[in-house]
Formats: C-alpha cells, structure tokens, sequence
C-alpha cells in the first residue's frame, strides 16, 4: 500500500470511529433519556443492579444499532476525512502531481467494502444467537421476561398457543397445541388433533416440550399432556402423550411470536422458515425480510459511492455546500429504502410486490452513483 492510501485510509478510519462513537452515542442517549423510567420500575433493586441492567440491555442492542446506521456511519466517516484534506488543500496538492481523485478514493471504497463485511457478520452471526435477548423490553429483567404465545407455527405444520411463556425456566403455561394436515387445496389445512397440558417444559438434550397435566378431581399431578385425536368430524377417545417433538425451541419462541421479530433472523432462517410448508399469514414479510438482507449492504455501499464525488472538491468554499449536499443525496437514499421496508408488505397497484420494493433503492440510486463517478473532475 502506497503512503497516499495510507494516509487517505488513516483518515477515513479516525472519521469512522468518531461517526460510530457519535451516533451510537445519540442513538444510546436518546432511548435512555425516553426510557430511563422503565429501568427503575423495580423498587427492590438497588442502584448498582439497575445500571447493570441498562448497560446488558444496550450492550445487546447495540448490534442492531449498528446494523441501523451503518450504511450512515460510513457516508459521515468519508464527509469527515475528505473535509479534513480539503480544508487543507491536500487534495490540489495531489491533482498538480498528476494523481486522479478517482485514485484518491479508492481506499475508501476497499475500507468500505471490508466494513459492509462487518455489516454482514453482525446481521448473520451476532445477532440471531442473540435474538431472544434483544426482543426484551426496557421494564423486563434478564431471564426473568414472560411472553404470550399466539398460535406460531412449527416445520410439522401445528400451531402452538401459550398464555403465558417463562424464559428462565423455558415453561408454556396452558399449552394447546392443533394438529395440522394438509389437504389437497392449497393452503387449508385441516385439523387433526389438540393436545392440552398444564404445562410444557422444554427439554435442550432431546429437543422436545415435555407435557405435564393435573387431574382436575383428585390434584395429582402426571408427566404428560391429552391428545385428542379427529378423524372424519368425530373425536377419537383421549389418550396421554409424554412430550412434543417440535424444531420451535425455547430460543425461538420470544423471536417467533411476533412477526416484527423476524428481522432478528439470519438468511439461513429466513430461508428456512420460507421452505417450512406451513401458511404463514405474513408471508409477504418474510420474503422482504429475505431480499432487503441481500439489498441492505448494497445500498450501503450505494450511499457512499453517491456521496463520494460530491465530497471530492478541490476548494475549501465549496466543501460546506459539497457537505449539505451530500448528505442531502444520503439522507434520500436512507428515507426512500425506509419507505420502501413499509410498502413491501402493502398492496400497491392491487398487488403485493416485496421483491420490486426491496430492490427499487439500488435501481434509482445505483445508476445516479454510476453518473456521478463519471463526471467527476480529476
């Protein structure tokens, strides 16, 4: 690598971490300030457990933070190192040594493409391990939430509903579970069976819910639920069942029972839940969720490439209003994809369309990148 790369991407590394530390820093400081209330809504911690306790909860979210304003924190980092060199004419310096500009960014863009990267890791790696924690609310202490569960789906095509859920003992209070068949229309399923619990506890070695019930009459308790069994509009005599054998863990339920939720999923997930032969009700979601994971770091590196031109000025005049316009280019990229995440489960034009929303922002802000890079003057 060249002294001039090095300097140039030195720059851009000292401008990413100040982007990263301010905005994380606002984005941080913002919420708490909102939310601090709910923090201290437990009278019987002390002040040591509550600062504890926000500190795990930002911690954990700061993972999606950066995977919020990442493709931001990259436009800022590239305004803040070219402002530097150009507020010192550095730039005149390396154009009257015969250097093109176009050369002068190229280690921006490599950094950019390395840091996209980082993007990936963090939205595929970090954060879906991490999914049943970040889907925590500000009052919840850690392994002490309950959720209800609202009929989600399984890979054998049954629906579980729970009153209540217990994350730290991984408990289902009141469990009914309805099994499913598929008939031959497509997507009506027809019910084959419930099975009713008092509890269901899941089991991490066997990788199934284990069912305990109680007699009504007597109070005794046994380790299994009821099933009760359907065939041709009759139901069959009830019977015990010891446990549930289902691919939905005690992970999953906090993640699953929410549709929102699904973009704490990684791709993998994503595709796999899409593959399951359930109907899912939100299925529009869940294949926007899939294309903007793949459109998400491109339209990443799209705000930089369509800032990086403007930004590249030779007079320290012009740098302020190379600034505002270059965020103003940013900005509308980052408003039109958010936009765009709205409409993709809308009917637009009597239709659903996922797909066309997810990569609509590379198609209107990819070719006005292309033009800019052209006519830049090196």
């Amino acid at each position: 690598m060249k002294i001039l790369d090095r300097y140039v991407a030195k720059n851009f590394i000292i401008g990413y971490v100040i982007a990263f530390c301010v905005l994380m820093g606002l984005r941080i400081i913002t919420d708490l300030f909102i939310k601090l209330d709910e923090f201290t809504e437990h009278p019987d911690l002390d002040t040591a457990a509550v600062i504890k306790n926000i500190l795990t909860f930002y911690g954990l979210n700061c993972t999606l933070y950066f995977r919020d304003f990442a493709g931001m924190i990259t436009a800022v980092a590239a305004a803040f190192s070219f402002g530097r060199m150009v507020r010192s004419n550095e730039l005149v310096a390396v154009m009257a040594s015969g250097i093109s500009l176009k050369r002068i960014i190229a280690p921006i863009v490599f950094l950019a493409l390395l840091l996209t990267g980082l993007l990936v890791i963090d939205q595929e790696l970090l954060i879906p391990p991490l999914a049943d924690k970040l889907v925590r609310s500000h009052d919840d202490l850690p392994g002490q939430e309950s959720y209800d569960v609202k009929f989600i789906g399984d890979g054998n095509g049954s629906l579980i509903n729970s009153q209540k859920f217990e994350v730290e003992t991984s408990t289902m209070h009141d469990p009914i579970i309805l099994l499913r068949q598929k008939t031959s229309r497509p997507g009506i399923w027809e019910v084959t069976g419930r099975i009713d619990a008092e509890r269901a506890v899941y089991n991490s070695q066997e990788g199934r819910w284990d069912l305990y019930t109680r007699d009504p009459n007597t109070g005794e308790q046994f380790a299994h639920g009821v099933l009760y069994e359907y065939e041709m509009g009759s139901r069959k005599e009830p019977r015990p069942i010891a446990s549930y054998h289902s691919d939905i863990t005690a992970k999953d339920v906090p993640v699953r029972r929410k549709s929102e939720h699904k973009t704490l999923l990684s791709l993998r997930q994503l595709s796999a839940l899409a593959a399951q032969s359930t109907k899912i009700r939100d299925e529009a979601q869940l294949r926007s969720q899939r294309h903007f994971r793949i459109t998400d770091p491109i339209i990443n590196l799209v705000m930089l490439m369509v800032s990086l031109p403007i930004l590249v000025c030779r007079d320290p005049k012009s740098m302020k209003s190379a600034v505002m316009i270059s965020f103003a280019i940013t900005g509308a990229c980052f408003i039109t994809t958010f936009v765009c995440k709205i409409l993709a489960t809308e009917v637009v034009f009597d239709k659903v369309m996922p797909e066309l929303w997810a990569w609509l922002p590379v198609f209107i802000f990819l070719p006005i990148a292309f033009i800019e890079l052209d006519s830049m003057k090196t």
